[in-house]
């Protein structure tokens, strides 16, 4: 698998592949230029020559000769290169300009159509390459007959500087492209794997509560990838209800032994077996209290992100069901919750949880329990809130570890505040407690807050 960013890769292939397209542009647009400038050249070239044989005849002294060769003054300059030469075959030279000096344009072994333009590269005085044009012109018989080569040649080291002149006013324009081409390629990549992005966002919603699919709104290329996700978010909503039903049946199929035994324990204490029937109850309630806390367990892996509680609901069934006790009739209830407060566990859960330290601070308060809640950013604190003895600093551990238990007097198994630590843990969130003060006990839950439904 290759790591890293996919945005730079992109980035980087198409900044590369400009460049190398713009380079290939240039070399390409110098090589046309320099074609057309030759072409150009060689039909200056081919006036000169038709000018030179248009000259062509015998001067004062009989001999054959240019009579008025063209008036370009670098002709007149020695090695100026710039050139005409007119030879006869076999007789050789006949005429040439005064800037060859004592040299010779030595032209290849060519067969000549009459009156055809023929180019050459040939090397000229010390050396040069020359772009020449020649043509082979049957005399008249008043010029004495036969046949002469009439060649105008050119130094293409100017050739050469206008090409080079060229790439340099070329290269600038070129760069220029190549920041445009790039920052339009960075453009394009960002629109490109925006839609990438906007998965994550959705992706980021379903975690956090605020969407349950990704939905479809995604290019053609994106929208499968959407759909595979959705699907696997259904089967895991169906894998989570079915053990969420798998949770209630064997919290049903406890519930009828229990009952049984319960029912047992009395008959026993109706006979004056109080002994056995305290152990027998004591029995029970352990079992009791371990299937909660497997139960919750179970709820550890079937947790759901779209899961919506109001806290102030459930405190009040809570408070409600804890009020009807003989131990919580004698208390003062307050529930100071918003209303519109809400936490991302399902309400069940979050009624487990209450139930658990609200069962417990009304076996430790003396006159009254309270229910608090407050938002904290993206949690949401719950406090209860009791007027018992409070619990020494030194013990608080102990107190949420399964089976700890700091009142031995009583009947319960010490698995209540593990529960609740358990389920708060599961949903991302915890349960302390504290302050421990006498006079003072706050069990305080932590909860993800729920994202408002409009916002998904």
């Amino acid at each position: 698998m290759i790591a890293g960013s996919l945005r730079l890769r992109l980035f980087a292939a198409g900044a590369v592949s400009i460049l190398l397209a713009l380079g290939l542009a240039a070399l390409g647009l110098s090589a046309l230029f320099e074609r057309h400038v030759e072409r150009r050249m060689a039909d200056d070239l081919t006036t000169l020559v038709d000018r030179v044989v248009a000259e062509l005849d015998r001067g004062d002294d009989g001999r054959l000769q240019v009579i008025d060769p063209p008036d370009d003054p670098r002709f007149d300059k020695p090695l100026s290169g710039l050139y005409w030469q007119v030879s006869g075959e076999p007789a050789g030279v006949i005429d040439r300009s005064r800037s060859l000096w004592d040299a010779e344009l030595a032209l290849p072994a060519d067969e000549l159509s009459e009156s055809v333009r023929h180019n050459h590269r040939i090397r000229g005085p010390g050396g040069a390459e020359l772009l020449a044009v020649e043509r082979r012109v049957m005399l008249s018989q008043r010029l004495g007959g036969g046949a002469v080569r009439a060649v105008v040649a050119q130094d293409v080291s100017a050739l050469a500087a206008a090409t080079a002149a060229f790439t340099g006013d070329l290269l600038p324009f070129l760069g220029v492209i190549a920041l445009v081409l790039v920052a339009a390629s960075a453009a394009q990549v960002a629109v490109g794997l925006a839609p990438l992005k906007a998965v994550r966002t959705r992706l980021a919603a379903i975690r956090t509560g605020a969407a349950e699919r990704l939905g479809t709104a995604f290019p053609d290329e994106v929208r499968p990838l959407a759909a595979e996700v959705d699907a696997l978010l259904d089967q895991r909503a169906q894998q989570i209800e079915a053990a969420r039903t798998r949770a209630g049946d064997l919290a049903h199929g406890f519930k009828t032994p229990l009952q049984v035994l319960a029912g047992g324990v009395n008959r026993l204490r109706a006979k004056g077996e109080t002994a056995i029937a305290a152990d027998l109850a004591a029995i029970g309630e352990t079992m009791r209290r371990h299937v909660e806390r497997e139960l919750a367990r179970s709820r550890q892996t079937t947790s759901t992100n779209t899961a919506r509680a109001k806290l102030a609901a459930v405190a009040d069934q809570v408070i409600g069901v804890v009020r009807r006790t003989p131990r919580g009739s004698r208390l003062g209830w307050s529930n100071d919750v918003p209303a519109e407060l809400a936490a991302r566990i399902l309400p069940e859960d979050l009624a487990e949880i209450l139930g658990n330290l609200v069962e417990n601070a009304a076996r430790h308060a003396e006159d009254e329990v309270c229910v608090r809640g407050a938002a904290e950013g993206d949690t949401v604190v719950l406090q209860v809130v009791d007027d018992g003895p409070g619990i020494p600093a030194e013990r608080v551990a102990e107190a949420l570890k399964r089976g700890g238990r700091l009142d031995l007097t009583g009947s319960g198994t010490g698995l209540g505040l593990a529960i609740a630590a358990d389920l708060a843990e599961a949903w991302g969130g915890a349960v302390t407690l504290g302050p421990t003060a006498p006079g003072a006990m706050t069990a305080v839950v932590r909860l993800p807050r729920a994202a408002d439904p409009a916002s998904g």
